[in-house]
């Protein structure tokens, strides 16, 4: 093989992986839960708490958990595993939604808004209140015109914590990493090899 051939075909696989990596950090590739039928309920005592993250031993950083969530119109999912978040020994974990018109979730008697930027699908960092076992939290969206609370039940499992590199989209940012690498030193090659072929 010429090394102008290797060449093409090594810009070939760069960036057929760039593309797949797009496609990981933009959420298409991204596990989802779904999620069923159900409404919020304000008489809840639970939704007058509180919300009080729960401890944890891990040390502070960022890992990766499995969530389940029941609930809903059956139209949004969340990505899982999705990031856990360990501060002052205590968890919290960020929801990423599949839909843009969520713009704040209840969890006890507080208020967390969206954290996304320019029209994003919608983000929320929230406290864990269990892990193993359900808790509620009311999420509101405008996807149908008017805003709408509606109810779901969350369950993280504790089991499933590793470190961040689970998630898709931490994956892909490598992956990116990789295929820069491999365009860098493509182009390098090309370099001396047309120097090469002019000496000729």
């Amino acid at each position: 093989m010429n090394g102008i051939g290797f060449i093409k075909k090594l810009y070939i696989c760069a960036l057929c992986v760039l593309v797949t990596a797009l496609l990981g950090l933009s959420g298409v590739v991204l596990c989802t839960v779904p999620v069923y039928a159900g409404n919020s309920n304000d008489s809840d005592p639970a939704f007058n708490e509180e919300p009080v993250p729960m401890e944890v031993s891990y040390p502070d950083g960022e890992y990766s958990i499995e969530v389940n969530m029941t609930g809903g119109s059956g139209r949004a999912s969340i990505s899982s595993p999705t990031y856990l978040t360990v501060k002052d020994g205590r968890a919290y974990a960020r929801l990423l939604w599949s839909s843009v018109h969520y713009d704040y979730v209840r969890v006890g008697n507080k208020t967390y808004y969206n954290l996304a930027e320019d029209g994003g699908n919608s983000v929320f960092e929230i406290p864990v209140l269990a892990m193993d076992r359900s808790f509620p939290i009311i999420g509101d969206t405008t996807a149908m015109g008017d805003p709408v609370e509606i109810r779901y039940e969350l369950t993280f499992y504790q089991e499933s914590i590793q470190s961040k590199g689970a998630i898709p989209q931490e994956a892909a940012k490598r992956v990116l990493i990789v295929a820069g690498c491999i365009i860098v030193f493509g182009g390098i090659l090309d370099y001396f090899v047309n120097r090469k072929r002019r000496r000729a």
